[in-house]
């Protein structure tokens, strides 16, 4: 079976190396397009939907094509089969539109919704119920430039990104998609040390606990929309076998905070993802690091977004680095304040292993790849 996965854009390469890892075989990655490319069986993609830390979505490919028109749409989603929706199950398009065109993402949920009751009327003789709020299906068709795609979400319309851990809201949390491929990119292992010493509520750390100890990111989730196509049944295969692979092993997880009730907070989140003994807190500052090593550096600062003073940003990059040279041998950051991080990159003589631009929300981030 062809499929794809969506992801923050930038990050793809990370998502393709974790599809693999899973058994997925890569046919392309679009970069800068959020979207990865693969095929596998019915098994993967639950597999991926349970397992998957850096995906936000998995799809079964019906189509990608150029098209010129919104007519275009029409026409090619409308000589797809559907033959394999139950008569009595009801359908909805969910239309993303990305790039300049002259017709909006309504449009193209209308055009695409008249194509799937029609070609269902055609070959089956029954029109197709739409359900826009508790479809039993959905069919996600992305406008992305000059492409369409296709596809039967299996996911559902919540994003893998929500872990169900969250009991404790950061007024400024970091995406565990990003946060899960961050650790990656740091070359990180249940093995060494790593430490957030801006962590917030903790969701890199709470990630890297979860990778270390096995824990499937959707273990608290119950259902997925592949469970109203294919049953519960390979859902409950899948999540048998995810739990089989969990330990209990202690790392040296380690984050630094300045607000206590995000602490507090972070330290709800922990024991609601099942790290809580071995993710630990303390309250500090970023800008004098009271640790004295921590192999890997992993954190998501502020970015100044609702603050006045630009030049606070800045004094906190630029300690922050300082602080940390003579601490951890790798720092993985991510930032949209880019001018500010790479001004203190620059005096505080860091290496820079990598750097890349990641969308994050509707915001042009980038993270870096530092070597003291």
């Amino acid at each position: 079976m062809r499929f794809y996965a969506t992801l923050p854009p930038g990050l793809e390469d990370v998502a393709a190396e974790e599809i693999e890892d899973l058994g997925g075989r890569i046919t392309e990655v679009r970069k800068g397009r959020g979207r990865v490319f693969f095929e596998g069986d019915l098994k993967l993609m639950a597999k991926l939907n349970y397992m998957a830390r850096t995906l936000e979505r998995i799809m079964i490919l019906l189509a990608v094509e150029k098209f010129e028109i919104l007519e275009d749409i029409y026409g090619i989603v409308k000589r797809l089969d559907f033959g394999w929706i139950k008569p009595n199950q009801s359908f909805a398009i969910r239309p993303l539109r990305v790039g300049e065109h002259d017709f909006t993402s309504l449009d193209v949920g209308r055009v695409a919704g008249q194509a799937v009751i029609d070609s269902y009327m055609e070959s089956k003789g029954v029109r197709l119920k739409v359900n826009l709020d508790e479809p039993d299906v959905i069919i996600r068709v992305d406008v992305i430039f000059d492409e369409v795609y296709v596809g039967i979400d299996t996911t559902g319309d919540e994003s893998l990104h929500r872990r169900g851990y969250r009991v404790y809201d950061h007024p400024a949390p970091l995406n565990p998609t990003i946060a899960s491929a961050m650790i990656r990119l740091s070359g990180w292992d249940p093995k060494k040390s790593l430490l957030d010493p801006m962590c917030g509520s903790g969701t890199i750390l709470i990630e890297a606990g979860m990778m270390g100890r096995n824990i499937a990111p959707q273990k608290l989730r119950d259902f997925f929309q592949f469970v109203n196509i294919y049953g519960r049944d390979l859902l409950e295969e899948v999540r048998e076998e995810a739990s089989k692979l969990e330990n209990e092993d202690e790392m040296m997880l380690l984050g630094i905070e300045r607000f206590r009730k995000h602490i507090l907070g972070g330290i709800r989140n922990a024991e609601r993802a099942g790290v809580g003994d071995t993710v630990h807190f303390i309250q500090g500052d970023a800008t004098k690091l009271c640790v004295r090593s921590a192999d890997v550096i992993v954190t998501n600062p502020p970015y100044g977004l609702r603050i006045a003073k630009k030049g606070v940003i800045e004094e906190l990059y630029y300690g922050f680095l300082k602080s940390a040279k003579d601490v951890a041998e790798k720092v993985v950051v991510i930032t949209a304040e880019i001018e500010f991080m790479k001004n203190s990159i620059s005096k505080n003589d860091y290496e820079v292993l990598e750097e890349r631009w990641v969308k994050y929300g509707g915001l042009d981030t980038k993270v870096f790849v530092l070597k003291p």
